[in-house]
């Protein structure tokens, strides 16, 4: 039997009604939804397989949530720079997308507890022999708009003195065209995303060696009653295993 999440003043606006089940009007039980934005250019978090179909790590763990409050889950893809203004207009009750919970985005959305934590890279070609902060110096390096690696590459620059030229696009994978091109000399990536376009295209990489950046969590609108729900979830599964079962598919360490 499916464990009860239910609070006592309903899941989300958004959602058809109170908590439980609705009856349309042929008076069939009928899920509620749980309305979600993401932006599907970030794998393996979050891409599109060659059906089509928008699959990853955070698709797994939202289905999962979603499933054991006992709401059908709609997912809404848009891009990464709009995700924080879709919370605020009220146009998704949550947002699961790599999302680094900043003390910037907490003055905007809440947040749920951290279900991962991946660190940086800066990724570039084979052969210019990048490999420390000091060799960027002087070069362009392109960063996701709206990230919070655009965030750490200004830091770089003002905290560490580094004398970089910032270019920001709007999703991974033109960052890896940008340096297959040589439009850019490095991009400044999510450690996990990084790993996989190394693999396939061959690419250098070295890890950030600056501190370390907040981890991800399910971002909400401000004063959403799902924070506890969902963070109850998560603890589950962190008991459970379930978390562990999804990093051990989705995700690597290895370089």
């Amino acid at each position: 039997m499916k464990k009860s999440y239910l609070l006592a003043g309903g899941v989300s606006t958004l959602l058809l009604t109170a908590c439980g089940q609705a009856e349309n009007e042929s008076g069939a039980e009928q899920k509620e939804v749980l309305e979600m934005g993401t932006s599907a250019e970030f794998a393996p978090f979050e891409s599109r397989n060659p059906q089509g179909d928008i699959v990853g790590f955070d698709i797994d763990l939202a289905n999962y949530i979603a499933d054991e409050l006992g709401v059908e889950l709609k997912i809404t893809d848009m891009k990464f720079d709009g995700l924080i203004g879709a919370l605020q207009n009220d146009r998704v009750d949550l947002v699961l997308a790599g999302m680094s919970a900043t003390d910037t985005r907490k003055e905007n959305v809440d947040f749920s507890t951290e279900y991962n934590h991946s660190g940086e890279m800066f990724v570039s070609q084979k052969g210019p022999g990048l490999e420390t902060l000091e060799d960027l110096e002087g070069l362009t390096v392109g960063v996701q708009l709206g990230t919070i690696q655009e965030e750490g590459a200004k830091s770089i620059i003002e905290d560490e003195g580094i004398d970089l030229e910032l270019k920001a696009l709007d999703d991974s994978g033109a960052l890896i065209q940008e340096i297959l091109s040589g439009r850019i000399d490095a991009a400044y990536m999510d450690k996990q995303v990084a790993l996989g376009y190394i693999e396939v295209q061959g690419l250098d990489a070295f890890d950030d060696p600056t501190t370390a950046s907040p981890g991800m969590a399910v971002a909400f609108p401000k004063g959403s009653d799902l924070v506890d729900e969902v963070n109850a979830v998560l603890a589950e599964m962190e008991e459970n295993g379930k978390l562990d079962e999804l990093k051990d598919k989705w995700l690597t360490d290895e370089q």
